[in-house]
């Protein structure tokens, strides 16, 4: 279990710093962009998946983790320690990029372009369908899991490209909720901890629904 939760916590450290770090970079240098930003956040994952899937599962994310109790594929002492150390990976990734850079742009924290009810719905949405792809790709027995990392990467990628500009396009309340904390930018915490774990657990229940 030790070496598991290590995995987590690197992974999500990666993930947090790598991300946010570009949104960071790109408020200071203007070189990255949008497009840059969610190609980060998508190739990381994808990276991550590789280097220590085969060691923890390569959650890196609470909502995720949550849908993989749902689907009883972790239990839930597991799934708590899991959680634990991915918050703490982010956490420590988020005070690395504030030691870096200073807190600027909010250190990368989701925030609602328009109505927190947009947001909501769209996390809801995209973490929906992350975790179809997710287990889909990943989990079930016909799926060639050695192209998992691209799907699930392509789809972290994808929708940051379109959601990002309304939501954050979290999908992952470790994400959000570490940047959120170092840079106190709390305001809006809420919804990207209860929309994506919502989205992981009704895609977990249909995703059960179709192949039992």
């Amino acid at each position: 279990m030790k070496k598991k939760l290590l995995g987590e916590f690197l992974g999500t450290y990666f993930l947090v710093f790598a991300g946010t770090s570009a949104i960071v970079i790109d408020y200071l240098t203007r070189t990255i962009t949008h497009v840059g930003i969610a190609l980060t956040f998508g190739l990381v994952v994808m990276a991550l998946i590789y280097t220590f899937g085969h060691v923890s599962g390569a959650h890196y994310n609470p909502a995720v983790t949550i849908g993989f109790v749902v689907t009883k594929d972790i239990s839930m002492k597991a799934a708590s320690l899991y959680i634990l150390v991915q918050v703490a990976g982010g956490i420590t990734a988020s005070v690395s990029v504030w030691l870096l850079f200073g807190n600027v742009a909010s250190l990368g924290a989701t925030l609602p372009r328009d109505s927190w009810q947009q947001s909501f719905i769209l996390e809801s949405i995209l973490t929906f369908f992350l975790m179809i792809v997710i287990l889909g790709s990943a989990i079930h027995g016909k799926a060639i899991k050695s192209f998992a990392g691209i799907a699930i990467g392509a789809t972290v990628g994808i929708e940051a490209l379109f959601g990002g500009p309304i939501s954050g396009a979290s999908m992952n309340p470790a994400r959000s909720i570490a940047p959120a904390i170092i840079s106190g930018t709390l305001d809006h915490l809420w919804i990207y901890i209860v929309a994506t774990i919502l989205g992981a657990i009704i895609a977990s229940l249909l995703y059960k629904f179709i192949h039992e």
